[in-house]
């Protein structure tokens, strides 16, 4: 068992160790991608002893984690098994596919401390359950939304419905995936069958389940990353970053800029629904509300209790990084999420199908002022896949951005 003492919830490490030592505080990250990589490294600076498991081998936070294992993490008991050798004092999530009941157990039977909880975890993996808190629990606004576990029910919930179709346009997504992976707007009836097909193909899990969301004609999403962590009462408190605007292809980020200019009346609605969502769902931690903006209305979207692919942006924006953040909340330290300057980050894919990429281009990227970069260290490329990205700071979020596009582009894949 961990050798640092466990204390009450809001603040369970009393001092942090020294790494691989009998005084040791140990946190082990379920999902080993480039969100989960920079919260090791956060960790790893204030002197933690970090643990990365994911799916396969050689993943990016594998790279710089103290140990590293390969584990099916929806199987339960090798899960479970894991964490029993470990003895980590947190354990914490970093993707969806997760055997979330087993979390429950081990938070249940006191093996570790699950952040933020095991329960937000479950709740989260799946956008039925975050989706009914948020709407039906909570009566928070949504877009209108329906679920259908086959391709005839997924037809009659956009024709009839139940108590009035949700017709279209409409987006359909797998109640399970992540990064966009699954989803589908559809504009008629001709794109009922291909996005069933894609929300089969795109789940994290395999489950034949799909939300059916009805369209919300809205001026912008954002991303409002939000802080639960121990304040100065000794309690935990609620911090918001400033909003973190982005635009999305696909279903998935390309680019991100902080801060997202809106009305004071959205950004205090704003605050509003995501202090809700996540004072529900409890714990310390980052989690990256997503929310619709028109004018002065506020729509729910989605939640994920922890760092957030858009928040990549405040690597180069804030003065505390959303993976700092998470690092210092989920260790009971206090948090600062104070804006440091305009910023903007932009994807860098991978271009090709290929393993043992290479990089051309980046002194002549690195050479863009204020712009930076972070290559994730992935094993094996995709044409799609996010293999690093850009980050700027500029006098406003407009200069930002054109800087993190164009030191990106200047990121050339090569073959090895």
């Amino acid at each position: 068992m961990p050798t640092a003492p466990i204390g009450p919830r809001n603040n369970p490490i009393n001092r942090l160790g020294t790494p691989l030592s009998p005084s040791a505080t140990r946190v082990m990250l379920l999902g080993a991608g480039e969100l989960g990589k920079e919260v090791i490294i956060a960790l790893q600076r204030l002197g933690i002893e970090t643990i990365a498991v994911d799916r396969y081998a050689d993943a990016p936070g594998m790279q710089v984690a103290h140990r590293s294992h390969v584990v099916a993490m929806t199987d339960g008991p090798a899960l479970r098994a894991l964490i029993e050798k470990e003895a980590p004092q947190l354990v914490v999530p970093e993707i969806e596919a997760i055997a979330t009941d087993m979390l429950l157990e081990i938070e249940r039977d006191g093996l570790a401390e699950v952040i933020p909880t095991a329960r937000a975890t479950r709740l989260t993996m799946n956008r039925e359950g975050i989706r009914r808190l948020a709407a039906e629990e909570l009566g928070l606004p949504t877009s209108p939304y329906a679920f259908a576990d086959s391709l005839a029910a997924l037809q009659a919930t956009i024709d009839d419905g139940q108590g009035g179709g949700i017709g279209y346009p409409c987006l359909v997504k797998p109640t399970m995936s992540s990064s966009g992976k699954g989803q589908s707007l559809l504009r008629g009836p001709d794109d009922v069958v291909p996005a069933w097909d894609c929300a089969m193909q795109g789940g994290r899990v395999s489950q034949s389940r799909v939300i059916v969301e009805g369209f919300i004609d809205f001026d912008y999403e954002i991303t409002l990353l939000t802080v639960r962590a121990v304040g100065a009462s000794g309690d935990v408190e609620t911090y918001f970053c400033e909003p973190v605007g982005h635009l999305q292809i696909n279903g998935d980020y390309v680019e991100s800029w902080q801060p997202q200019a809106m009305s004071e009346a959205a950004l205090e609605k704003s605050r509003a629904i995501a202090r809700a969502v996540t004072e529900n769902l409890g714990g310390r931690g980052l989690f990256g509300v997503e929310l619709f903006i028109k004018g002065d209305q506020v729509w729910f979207s989605e939640v994920s209790p922890r760092p957030h692919d858009t928040g990549l942006v405040t690597l180069a924006s804030q003065r505390f990084s959303e993976f700092e953040l998470h690092a210092r909340a989920i260790l009971g330290l206090p948090v600062d999420v104070s804006l440091r300057a305009p910023g903007a980050s932009a994807v860098i894919y991978g271009g090709v199908d290929a393993r043992a990429l290479a990089f051309a281009g980046v002194a002549e990227a690195l050479s863009v002022p204020g712009s930076d970069l972070r290559l994730f260290g992935k094993p094996e490329s995709f044409k799609k896949r996010r293999m690093g990205v850009a980050v700027a700071t500029g006098v406003d979020t407009e200069e930002a951005r054109g800087r993190a596009r164009l030191a990106a582009s200047r990121v050339r894949p090569v073959l090895a």
